[in-house]
């Protein structure tokens, strides 16, 4: 036991990020399910590391704190919570196609005192769900909060596996999505085949945000693809380029090349393109 004031990290089931709380009087360790309060009320999570003296958190930062250790009756509770927000979530559903509004209900979660319910939904627009809101009120008897997300958010909550036969990133570990855009596949030389560059969200993968700066520092001194080069006396332009093993292919009218880059860096002379690129300039004979 212990009176002094410490922190612990507590991850939630429907999330991936993990959040400080503060932890008097008793003492929890790595996966301890705990009883805490949020903003939304009381939830249940689970300690993801040791309880230490510092929060981690900038001065001023609210701290909420860790009321109990999680009790056989509140995981019981929360499992019918959890059964009990399905049906809530296909009530809302229900409601929702009666008033004609254009909302994908995707979640639903009770917080442990069942004060407050939150509604998760997925729509193109923004919905005026002040009539559905009464209805809603009416039955459930608690607090309601309706959340709009977008479909990266929705792939988040739902999870899966991707194209490389993993857990999805965003479910896995990611806690913000950051800006990704199609110049990141330009630069890492990809075929510009958004279906095959979009994850489950159907936007584009994450990954690409990931291996961007790796591909940049890989294409450092290199020419452009379609940049015209003199090679052996001839010219040609570079059709495609492999910058992880380190080749690339040369084309003219007559033949192909098959080289290394770092063939084409000594032996090749580059000319400026037509679009301006702007490329390694022609290297003086030696």
């Amino acid at each position: 036991m212990s009176d002094s004031l410490l922190y612990v990290p507590v991850r939630f089931r429907t999330g991936s990020k993990t959040y400080t709380f503060s932890i008097s009087g008793f003492m929890a360790h790595p996966h301890d399910s705990v009883v805490v309060e949020t903003k939304r009320g009381l939830e249940i999570g689970q300690v993801t590391g040791e309880a230490n003296s510092s929060s981690g958190l900038a001065e001023g930062f609210e701290i909420k704190p860790v009321i109990r250790l999680a009790t056989q009756e509140d995981l019981a509770k929360e499992k019918e919570l959890i059964e009990k927000a399905k049906e809530s979530r296909r009530f809302a559903q229900k409601e929702a196609d009666k008033l004609d509004l254009k909302m994908n209900f995707i979640s639903a979660e009770y917080t442990l005192d069942e004060a407050k319910i939150t509604l998760t939904y997925l729509s193109d627009n923004r919905v005026d769900f002040r009539e559905l809101l009464k209805v809603l009120a009416n039955h459930f008897h608690c607090r309601i909060d309706l959340r709009q997300v977008g479909a990266r958010d929705k792939a988040k909550m739902v999870g899966g596996i991707g194209v490389c036969g993993r857990e999805l990133c965003c479910k896995g570990f990611m806690n913000e999505f950051e800006r990704i855009s199609i110049n990141m596949a330009k630069n890492q030389l990809l075929a510009l085949n958004v279906q095959k560059l979009s994850g489950h969200c159907g936007a584009l993968m994450c990954c690409l945000r990931f291996e961007e700066e790796a591909y940049k520092e890989l294409r450092e001194g290199l020419p452009k693809l379609g940049a015209r080069v003199e090679f052996n006396g001839e010219m040609f332009h570079i059709t495609s380029m492999n910058v992880l093993d380190r080749s690339c292919k040369l084309e003219n009218r007559n033949h192909a090349l098959y080289l290394t880059l770092d063939e084409l860096l000594e032996k090749g002379s580059f000319k400026k393109v037509e679009n301006k690129e702007i490329v390694k300039e022609e290297k003086d004979e030696q």
